[in-house]
């Protein structure tokens, strides 16, 4: 039987670090403790405006993912800067994403309905291949079916589907049977083309469960509440927690 992996997003340990500008906590210890814990692979996003993860991070965390054989996700926009950045540091995964300064956090997938957002992502995409053969590349987009369809056109090898909206219901206890059908209908799409299907975004231990149950994703990247809950039982005890309730439930097929 398959199961989920889960992707570690460890952004909000080097959120601490930057309130004060320390250097603790460190990137690299949390990497490890996820990673000796058995989570799959680590995510980071490195952002424009460096509010979380700095530029000094990415290989020292890459490193620390070579060390147990898991794959770096980095996340990052689809900007000249940060294309030579995955180019340079070849992690196995570059997850785009769009970025808008005066956001929390990131608030929606990208808009490559948008003929100037597709040509850019698309440029993206040919520029990271060219540069770095083996890594492969995800698109954070909506499960929107003219939007996947869009992003059969790009060079990519799987989508990570922004769960954001799926998790705010979840916790306002509001109906969820739109969401998980739009995302089933979405996993049937990209499967049969032979994409990977990813979500991440505003997922909880609790909101993670009726995903799991349906076993559309393979792949779940966590990160604000792993860390969050971390504060009171440890990052270890809550994914080894997580990584318990995935191997409950196999995926479809």
């Amino acid at each position: 039987m398959k199961f989920a992996r889960l992707g570690v997003n460890i952004d909000h340990v080097a959120t601490l670090r930057q309130q004060r500008g320390e250097f603790y906590p460190e990137v690299e210890r949390a990497a490890e403790v996820a990673l000796a814990t058995g989570a799959h692979q680590i995510t980071i996003h490195l952002r424009e405006d460096r509010r979380h993860i700095q530029d000094r991070d990415v290989p020292v965390v890459h490193n620390m993912c070579q060390k147990f054989g898991n794959p770096l996700n980095l996340e990052m926009g689809a900007s000249e800067e940060m294309i030579q950045i995955a180019i340079k540091e070849r992690p196995e995964w570059v997850c785009l994403v769009p970025e808008k300064r005066e956001e929390r956090t990131t608030e929606g997938g990208l808009d490559i309905l948008d003929p100037k957002n597709f040509e850019r992502i698309q440029k993206a995409c040919d520029e990271i291949k060219k540069g770095s053969p083996k890594t492969k590349i995800s698109l954070f987009v909506e499960a929107d079916e003219e939007v996947l369809q869009k992003c059969l056109f790009i060079k990519a090898d799987a989508v990570e589907i922004h769960t954001g909206e799926y998790a705010k219901d979840f916790l306002d206890k509001k109906d969820l049977i739109h969401h998980l059908q739009r995302y089933r209908k979405g996993c049937l799409k990209m499967k049969s083309h032979g994409w990977g299907y990813h979500a991440g975004h505003g997922l909880t231990f609790e909101s993670l469960l009726p995903l799991l149950q349906e076993g559309d994703f393979e792949e779940y990247n966590i990160g604000h509440w792993i860390i969050a809950e971390s504060v009171f039982i440890g990052m270890g005890h809550v994914i080894k927690e997580m990584l318990t309730l995935i191997n409950q439930h196999p995926l479809k097929g």
